[in-house]
């Protein structure tokens, strides 16, 4: 799977897989499925409100604007997502690793026209097959890329393990952590793990310690800091859930 390198605000790197071009069509597959059956729903209302023009006429605009404006508003409101992408556990983030602007999803969806409308999308198709980052016009014009949003590290390559049982935290603070920070922990020490890059593991140990104000002892060096960090995550979190 090809992957990308963001350099995330805190300056460090994560290596992130991009959607393939067979999981960007499967997920625009499937959107045009729910438009297909709300096709063939509107149909059906369409005949059962014989002599209603005035209903079916406002039915028909309905579903105009809804099949217009449908990727801006899934992708805007759903954190770069459509239901298809969801499905296909793919999303849009910006060329740093952040969530786009709304201007950038709608430089997206205004590229559709030459995407999609001017050529069925073939441009889309060949552009995104030869571009580097499988990127369509729209992605190219707006900064943006696509993503797998399915976890990359499996539990074998994990380099920490949940708390076992009768474990002891070390750092109380780290309650105070969220859902992101830990996968970021998890994506650092992977990345680590992988490359031997222990600079991301020191940027991202200085980072936190600064952040929840916490001094390591000696003998603990930064991976095993980060380390430490998930395991007491998790003692807080499971007993947090016990509660």
């Amino acid at each position: 799977m090809q992957t990308v390198r963001i350099t995330t605000s805190q300056n460090i790197d994560i290596d992130y897989e991009l959607a393939g071009l067979g999981e960007r069509i499967v997920a625009s597959i499937i959107d045009f499925g729910i438009f297909f059956l709300l096709y063939i729903l509107f149909i059906i209302t369409g005949i059962s409100l014989d002599g209603m023009k005035s209903t079916l006429i406002v039915l028909i605009v309905i579903y105009g604007i809804s099949y217009v404006f449908y990727d801006l508003v899934c992708e805007y409101f759903m954190n770069g997502q459509s239901v298809g992408k969801k499905v296909m556990k793919i999303k849009v983030v910006s060329l740093d690793g952040a969530q786009p602007r709304f201007s950038q999803y709608l430089l997206r969806w205004l590229f559709r026209i030459v995407d999609f409308g001017l050529s069925m999308g073939s441009i889309a198709l060949v552009v995104a097959a030869i571009s580097e980052k499988v990127q369509r016009i729209g992605d190219l014009v707006a900064g943006t890329i696509l993503i797998r949003t399915s976890p990359r590290t499996k539990i074998n390559h994990v380099a920490f393990m949940p708390a076992a049982d009768g474990y002891e935290p070390v750092f109380a603070a780290a309650a105070q952590l969220s859902e992101q920070d830990i996968e970021l922990i998890n994506e650092v020490v992977n990345t680590y793990v992988k490359t031997g890059n222990s600079v991301v593991v020191y940027n991202l140990a200085t980072r936190i310690k600064n952040h929840l104000g916490l001094a390591a002892p000696p003998e603990m060096n930064d991976l095993k800091f980060l380390q430490t960090l998930r395991k007491d995550y998790s003692f807080y979190a499971t007993q947090a859930e016990v509660l």
